[in-house]
């Protein structure tokens, strides 16, 4: 970058969509090869198809792997918070508040389901909003949540799965 002042995106995003159908707007793809152990959790490679993302995956030490690299939880983790700072901070800005030192610390839980026996997981969000009175913070979180697509996706449900074989 040559000395290109980074910019937020536009507001427009905060547009309410009155379409009959989902409307993409930016799509990415990310490949998950398996690595030396034949296994993308526990040694694969994610990679993104504009190559901006290459990733080392490794199993956490608390699955008896090495941990020496990040997992999917991270990942996920990460975009959350990334996402759903983004909306606040634009939330903020359309209502004329500060928001600048504000912070989305996302944990992920992963364990074991009562439900179904098998796995899931748990997303606790953190956010601090210093110089923000706490009645306008929690006013600003809530309309976070709902414009914010990953808390719409873990809430709702939204996750396609297809099979595709070469």
């Amino acid at each position: 970058m040559d000395n290109e002042e980074l910019k937020p995106p536009p507001m427009s995003l905060l547009d309410r969509y009155r379409g009959q159908r989902f409307l993409p707007l930016y799509t990415t793809t990310v490949t998950i090869s398996g690595g030396e152990a034949g296994h993308g959790r526990a040694s694969g490679i994610a990679c993104s198809n504009d190559g901006n993302l290459s990733v080392n995956l490794r199993l956490p030490k608390e699955f008896g792997g090495p941990g020496d690299g990040t997992n999917p939880e991270q990942l996920f983790a990460a975009g959350f918070g990334a996402c759903f700072h983004g909306v606040l901070s634009l939330i903020a800005k359309r209502e004329s508040i500060d928001a600048s030192a504000a912070t989305v610390e996302t944990e992920i839980s992963f364990g074991r389901d009562p439900a179904d026996g098998g796995y899931a997981l748990v997303i606790e969000v953190r956010v601090r909003m210093p110089g923000v009175e706490r009645r306008i913070a929690e006013e600003l979180v809530r309309t976070a949540e709902r414009f914010c697509p990953y808390t719409k996706m873990a809430q709702q449900g939204s996750v396609n799965i297809v099979t595709v074989v070469d």
